[in-house]
Order: structure tokens, then C-alpha cells, then sequence
């Protein structure tokens, strides 16, 4: 019976994880082949963490792959070059509370603008020298920007975090060229999150109502 039940917590938990997923943006599957970048055209996919990862360190190395793009560690800040520049990294943490009325915003549109966004991970605290650089350059709360294709997070609380990378030209200027995953921080054993405030929906009640 307590291995039954153990299954069917399994079993809410991963489906109310991808339920988050949706409300709080990443990467929508089709029944329709993904889009193709045309030959010689810039391409970058995120290699780890893996869209739906669940990990229960409090930091994580992003590793990416570039194609048909040079990063430029010269030339950045410079003018812009055709086909070379630098990444941005951008991480957000989902709110553990949400707010009703965002919510209802997410619900009625999930894979436009009413995505809940939470707090920015992309200061010198938790992304390091890519954080200070950002905030160098006014960008820290944004994103971080980086020459090399990774960047190292940590210090990171337990919750559900988005991931956006994109290529930018030397000059900061972004490109159409992105990919987005989201991932879980998990609790301690026998730590729970607390109560959210009265009028507060919690992520996991955010979960049911997509269902």
C-alpha cells in the first residue's frame, strides 16, 4: 500500500511539474516536426541542465552548443560583425505565491505575454564573474552575458527556474537566435515550503488549475 502510494505522489508531482511548465513558459512540444535553422545559420541549443531536469544540488553548470556563430571575446562591446558576438544568459525563478489575476493572465495565455516571470537570478551572488560582467555593463537582473559557451549558477534556492539563451551581436544587441529549458530545485528531505499568504495562489494550486 505505502509503495502504491508513494507511486501515484510520483506521478502528481512530475504532472503537476509540467503543468508549470506551461504557465511559466519553455519549450512547447508540437505533433509538428520542430523547425529546422536553415543551413549556415546560427543555431544554439542548450545540452544541460535538460528540459524537466531535477536536481537537488543548489548550483548548476549551463553548457550550450553554438553553430555557425563566433564568440568574439575581443570584440565585445564593439561594433557589430555579421555571424560573431557573445551569449546571454538569462535565469528566472518561478514565484513560489502567484498572484490570482497573473495567474488568470497565464491561463487565458500561455504561450503569449501573460507567462509569470519571477525573480532574476543574474547578479554577481549567484552567476559569478558572467554577473559581474552584467553588472559592468547595466545588464545585472537581466541577464549575464558570457564569451564562453556555459556559465556556472549558484547559491541557487529549491524551486522551478526558466532558462533563456541567446546569441547577441558584440554590441549587446540580441538576435532571433534562442533556446529556453526549465528545471526543478527540490527540497531537503523533510523541508516543505511555506504557506503562501492569504489571497496568494501556491505553484503547485497554479499546477491543478491547467489541468
Amino acid at each position: 500500500m505505502q509503495r502504491r502510494t508513494a507511486t501515484v505522489f510520483a506521478v502528481l508531482l512530475a504532472a503537476a511539474a509540467v503543468a508549470l511548465m506551461l504557465v511559466f513558459g519553455g519549450k512547447e512540444e508540437s505533433k509538428a516536426e520542430p523547425k529546422q535553422p536553415a543551413p549556415g545559420e546560427p543555431a544554439v541549443e542548450i545540452i544541460s541542465p535538460r528540459n524537466g531536469a531535477r536536481q537537488s544540488a543548489h548550483a548548476v553548470v549551463v553548457k550550450v552548443k553554438v553553430e555557425n556563430f563566433q564568440l568574439a571575446p575581443a570584440q565585445f562591446g564593439r561594433d557589430p560583425q555579421l555571424g560573431e558576438g557573445h551569449i546571454r544568459f538569462s535565469l528566472n525563478r518561478v514565484p513560489n505565491c502567484v498572484d490570482p489575476v497573473k495567474l488568470e493572465h497565464a491561463i487565458n495565455s500561455p504561450l503569449g505575454k501573460g507567462r509569470l516571470v519571477g525573480a532574476s537570478f543574474d547578479f554577481p551572488r549567484y552567476s559569478g564573474p558572467n554577473g559581474v560582467l552584467a553588472e559592468r555593463i547595466g545588464t545585472a537582473g537581466s541577464y549575464s552575458p558570457a564569451t564562453r559557451p556555459e556559465i556556472y549558477y549558484r547559491g541557487l534556492p529549491p524551486g522551478f527556474y526558466r532558462l533563456i539563451v541567446g546569441l547577441a551581436q558584440n554590441n549587446g544587441a540580441t538576435t532571433p537566435t534562442h533556446d529556453v529549458t526549465n528545471f526543478q530545485i527540490l527540497q531537503k528531505p523533510g523541508h516543505h515550503m511555506k504557506p503562501c499568504p492569504q489571497g496568494k495562489v501556491s505553484s503547485a494550486s497554479a499546477a491543478e488549475k491547467l489541468e
